[in-house]
């Protein structure tokens, strides 16, 4: 092998620090040749290695008497009963959609969806969380339009159907879209395969796709901020192809199947170089390959570009010996590309060889485990206190009620995403029980009585202005969420997305986040058995807003209980559970109305929310509640709202009054405290109903009934509430939400 001379040019266009580089060097002994130092650029990247979060994620709850499989491996799995499991999973793909929208949120949800099915599941749902700037810049509307358009374009070709997700919009992320993307999948728990390089002499199959020079240093660029020369990264996008993964599923669950397979992991980031290090790392054991036998699209490929090609719709197996041409067999009857490319030695090492010449020899290990640990300084920001402040008494309280509903229900964040949702096929599959625009969307597992509710959410306004409450509300919200469906919260996965972890104040966001998340999972009693770090989102020095997405899945045992959001028939009682606070600090109302993102986030009680959630949960499994919504986004008056419009089936008004309490206007109407649940519930059972919240002790209050053409809230106790009443038509009310975002777009 021919060392290399290495310069600091070298080291930075690898991103390799010169400490990092000296590690290297006494890992192997020797200087690195071109192809080792690139593997070990890939590997020790942020993106694949979390070198700079992983001493924190230690902290989270992971285990549980549900967990099948926690973090470490493709995805995670949680016991669903009858001898199945839930595997699901969230990843990103920032970097790559802000480069190329289409391709980049594309190959996102291609790289998801092999992250479940490696692990033996079929897929069956996908959900996506995205972060764009305002609607007003027209290079947001481009990346808004790729985007959507490359999540449906992959994930109506592969026959997943893409159920719910949340969009935010905020001028934050103008030059940092968030694409973060969900992935649920069905799988008996008696047949989980894990990415494992076990058995000295089994053969390693390289099948899928053809490699290309696609991709290349796409793990290196996703750890690393942008400027101005941002789109000159457009090569390490990866290009996807969604009716070669459909093929690739397919003949990876009839491999599962049969008894043949020994391991197996998706080429992620890092393509060949990560599945073949990380499945030898976790058994101990080496690999070596023949790149020779590697199927390639390009002539003239280098091992550096092989081994670093992020081509997609590729995946690595090591097969059990013997068992070669059965497995060669089934790959070639879907149409895919094969070979067997290796085998696994007891070396330990990752052995390369071109043409029988050794070319690479680098520790498994080495590359997969044994990148720099970094607990980076952290200090809050000078401007921490200032974000914080807000003077109550200096805003002027709500004159205009109607208007500034409707406002809020213009704003892009709060109204309607069917723009979004209806370019999606949410109903493949036949499973789909809830659709998108309810709290959370719900699947039926076939062959059984059961179905899973998902939910994703975070709000990366509370996190900024207090990063462990923050982080403790997106735990609590998508909990919420799934409570509204009646559904047990069972597992959580995780998209922690932040800026530049080298800046102390955003890794101080960090480990107030990553303790925010601690706290409220041990609360609920929800462990994390998965997840994703996504850094260095900043673009000329500016980072984005401190945004840990959360994914949940909740179990409902008996799923015709199912509950959606919408009112459900006139008559019916309306009750609002939890307390009402003066809660305006980061709320929507206060960016949209006075322009302002500043004060403290709702304090969250996470005993109060525990309970908020119990006692919905056993109504709805008792099947004494009509409809069921949490109050998050723009507060109660936008819930009671969204109660009466947001049905697929039509509108329905309703009549509410509401004790002010001595709350200001805005607080009682907009403030957006926590722990707080619409229902409805049929006349006659609304004092049983009353009498059992109260009873578990859970502040409860009849505030309305359902019915009529207007959407009515008159406010109680206070002689300033004249000018205040929200009185308005559902017609008026429904278009201002409905439209809003097409309306932005000029499609309407």
């Amino acid at each position: 092998m021919k060392a290399l001379v290495i310069t600091p040019a070298i080291l930075e266009q690898h991103k390799l620090s010169e400490e990092e580089y000296r590690k290297i060097l006494g890992i192997l002994g020797r200087e690195p040749n071109w192809t080792e130092l690139g593997m070990f650029s890939a590997m020790w990247s942020e993106h694949c290695s979390y070198k700079s979060s992983r001493i924190h994620l230690k902290k989270l709850p992971t285990t549980g008497p549900r967990v099948v499989q926690g973090p470490g491996e493709n995805a995670g799995a949680v016991d669903i009963g009858d001898g199945l499991c839930a595997v699901f999973k969230m990843e990103s793909h920032n970097h790559p959609s802000f480069i190329e929208p289409y391709q980049g949120a594309a190959t996102g949800v291609g790289g998801i969806l092999r992250d479940i099915f490696t692990m033996g599941a079929r897929p069956i749902a996908l959900l996506n969380s995205l972060r764009f700037g305002g609607l007003e810049s027209a290079h947001t509307r481009h990346l808004l339009q790729g985007v959507v358009a490359g999540i449906a374009g992959y994930g109506n070709c592969m026959g997943v159907p893409t159920v719910g997700g949340e969009i935010v919009f905020n001028d934050i992320y103008a030059s940092n879209p968030l694409v973060n993307v969900f992935c649920l999948g069905i799988a008996k728990k008696d047949k989980i395969f894990l990415g494992k390089a076990a058995g000295v002499g089994n053969p390693v199959i390289y099948f899928g796709s053809k490699t290309g020079r696609d991709g290349i240093h796409g793990a290196t660029m996703a750890s690393d901020s942008f400027d101005e020369q941002a789109a000159q990264k457009r090569p390490t996008v990866q290009v996807g192809d969604p009716f070669t993964e459909k093929l690739l599923l397919e003949a990876c669950l009839e491999l599962m199947a049969g008894d043949c397979l020994v391991g197996i992991q998706d080429m992620g980031a890092a393509g060949l170089t990560s599945s073949a290090c990380e499945m030898a790392s976790r058994e101990g054991t080496g690999v070596e390959l023949e790149l020779t036998n590697v199927p390639r699209r390009e002539p003239g490929m280098t091992p550096y570009e092989i081994m670093l090609s992020e081509s997609q719709e590729r995946m690595l197996m090591v097969a059990k010996a013997g068992r070669e041409e059965e497995v060669i067999s089934v790959c070639r009857k879907w149409d895919l590309d094969v070979a067997v490319i290796g085998r696994v030695t007891d070396t330990g090492k990752v052995v390369l060889k071109e043409n029988g010449e050794v070319v690479a020899e680098v520790p498994a290990k080495a590359l997969a485990d044994e990148a720099p640990r970094y607990d980076r300084p952290s200090a809050p920001p000078a401007y921490q206190e200032m974000l914080q402040a807000l003077n109550h008494d200096a805003l002027p309280d709500v004159k205009d009620a109607n208007g500034a509903l409707l406002a809020l229900l213009d704003s892009p964040t709060i109204a309607s995403k069917r723009w979004v949702y209806e370019q999606y096929d949410h109903m493949v599959r036949t499973n789909t029980m809830v659709r998108p625009g309810s709290d959370a969307a719900v699947l039926r597992v076939k062959g059984t009585n059961k179905a899973l509710a998902l939910s994703v959410d975070c709000n990366g306004r509370y996190c900024l202005l207090n990063p462990y409450e923050g982080a403790k509300i997106a735990i609590a919200e998508c909990a919420r969420n799934l409570a509204c469906a009646g559904a047990e919260p069972i597992g959580v996965t995780d998209c922690l997305n932040f800026g530049n972890p080298q800046r102390p104040e955003v890794m101080w966001q960090f480990v107030l986040a990553v303790e925010g998340l601690k706290d409220a999972c041990e609360a609920l009693h929800v462990p994390i058995v998965s997840g994703n770090v996504s850094l260095y989102n900043e673009t000329n020095d500016l980072s984005i807003y401190p945004t840990p997405m959360i994914g949940m899945v909740g179990l409902i045992e008996e799923a015709e209980r199912t509950v959606t959001q919408w009112f459900q028939r006139a008559g019916d009682v309306i009750l609002l559970l939890g307390k009402t606070r003066e809660d305006l600090g980061g709320t929507e109302y206060l960016k949209v109305l006075h322009h302002r993102e500043q004060g403290s986030p709702p304090l969250l009680n996470l005993q109060d929310e525990q309970a908020v959630q119990a006692c919905t949960i056993r109504l709805i499994r008792a099947g004494l509640v009509q409809s069921a919504h949490d109050c998050s986004d723009g507060g109660l008056a936008v819930a009671l709202a969204e109660c009466c419009i947001s049905g697929p089936d039509g509108h329905v008004g309703a009549m509410v009054q509401l004790p002010l309490n001595g709350l200001r206007q805005d607080a009682l109407l907009f403030g957006e405290s926590q722990s707080r649940i619409v229902l409805s519930v049929k006349p006659e059972q609304a004092e049983a109903v009353l009498n059992q919240i109260r009873d578990a002790g859970v502040p409860a209050a009849k505030i309305g009934t359902v019915g009529g053409s207007r959407f009515v809230i008159r406010l109680e106790g206070d002689q300033r509430t004249e000018g205040c009443t929200v009185d308005l038509d559902l017609n008026v009310l429904h278009d201002r939400w409905a439209s809003a975002i097409p309306r932005a777009l000029g499609q309407n």
